[in-house]
């Protein structure tokens, strides 16, 4: 199967991603701060390894503040509903958001009487810039927006967002889940309060991990309570990180592999374009030629994920979706990705689209093998 499904999970997966975990499930077994055995011992060490390893990587002064998730959406939740809100606070946010950032803002929209402002993009940063920064009131509470959009693949300028952030003493959140493991990141570099990412797409680490890591003293309370292998004496959830923030039981096979995936993230990126980005250049260059196929987002040469979305002739994207699975055997994505706001914005709500993402394992073969498929397919319904 040629797999172009990358932005919603990436495969495959190194294969010292699967080998750390199959050790730490097979070999080690034990339960990471719950007791002082040596296989405690060692999964504990796994665990704070990685969050050395992603502070050092994602520029974040205290590992301490790496914490672990099943996923980008609930270190999202966390960080929203962790803030204290009040009747007449105010959100930012862009019509690029995912449901993981839309649907935690219209829940405490709705249960404390927050307003939210949805910024939409035109690819015109000067023009974006300049609305969010007119949208800043003295009751702002958060700036929570994508790095980047899981639909088109257009990418948002958040360095200039975090600067205007400093200037009204805003914090700023980022779902770096598209740009995680594609473009560097460095959250004091960068000005980021607080970023939430998934392990297993740019990453290539596995499903069912995911990092909320915040950077300065943004407070936090905890949406989950629990037991966290310390401080058990007091019925009330520690006040020290990391464990305030984390209940119950970590994923220690899945953080291993997730560590693994980091460490060879280190090994192979150098700061130069990442070939997926490239190769889905050459995507969007190939498609944009066929009569009858329309694409969005940003154009080849711009600032963009290695995403390509498009929609042929006026067929269903889900049917396009299906006819490259079944009769091509090529994995895409149709619909309309979680994220209903941006489909407004592209007049796509009705048909959804069509989204070719490419990673690290893509080859230029099969690029041409799905810019072939594609011409086939419009062909065949130009002949009905």
């Amino acid at each position: 199967m040629i797999y172009l499904d990358q932005a919603a999970s990436s495969h495959p997966k190194p294969p010292e991603v699967g080998e750390a975990m199959l050790y730490a499930l097979n070999e080690i077994g034990a339960n990471p701060g719950r007791g002082s055995h040596k296989l405690a011992n060692e999964a504990s060490s796994i665990i704070s390894k990685t969050r050395e390893t992603a502070s050092r990587i994602f520029g974040c002064s205290d590992p301490k503040k790496v914490l672990f998730y099943q996923n980008a959406t609930a270190a999202l939740n966390q960080a929203i509903k962790g803030l204290s809100w009040y009747k007449g606070d105010h959100v930012i946010a862009t019509t690029f958001e995912h449901n993981s950032i839309r649907r935690p803002l219209e829940s405490i929209k709705k249960q404390y009487g927050v307003s939210v402002t949805y910024i939409s993009w035109s690819g015109e940063e000067s023009d974006f810039v300049h609305r969010l920064w007119q949208s800043i009131r003295p009751e702002t509470k958060l700036i929570a927006i994508t790095h980047a959009s899981n639909v088109t693949g257009a990418v948002i300028p958040v360095e200039k967002i975090a600067s205007i952030g400093k200037q009204h003493d805003t914090p700023l959140l980022v779902d770096a889940s598209q740009t995680a493991g594609h473009k560097t990141l460095h959250m004091k570099e960068m000005g980021f309060d607080m970023m939430a990412m998934p392990g297993h797409k740019g990453l290539l680490g596995p499903q069912g991990t995911g990092l909320l890591i915040v950077e300065g003293d943004i407070d936090l309370h905890p949406i989950n309570h629990g037991g966290t292998g310390s401080y058990s004496e007091s019925p009330d959830q520690p006040s020290q990180w990391p464990e305030k923030l984390e209940s119950g039981t970590l994923n220690t096979p899945g953080i291993a592999g997730l560590l693994a995936a980091m460490q060879s993230y280190e090994t192979r990126y150098m700061g130069d374009v990442p070939r997926e980005t490239i190769l889905s250049q050459k995507v969007l260059k190939g498609l944009k030629q066929i009569e009858g196929v329309t694409c969005y987002g940003p154009e080849v040469q711009a600032d963009r994920m290695p995403i390509v979305a498009f929609n042929v002739l006026d067929v269903p994207s889900q049917e396009i979706a299906m006819v490259l699975d079944s009769h091509y055997d090529i994995a895409v994505r149709s619909g309309l990705h979680c994220s209903p706001l941006t489909h407004e914005m592209l007049n796509t709500a009705d048909q959804g689209v069509v989204r070719a993402s490419l990673g690290l394992y893509n080859t230029e073969e099969e690029t041409e093998h799905f810019l072939q498929a594609v011409q086939e397919i419009v062909d065949s319904y130009r002949s009905l």
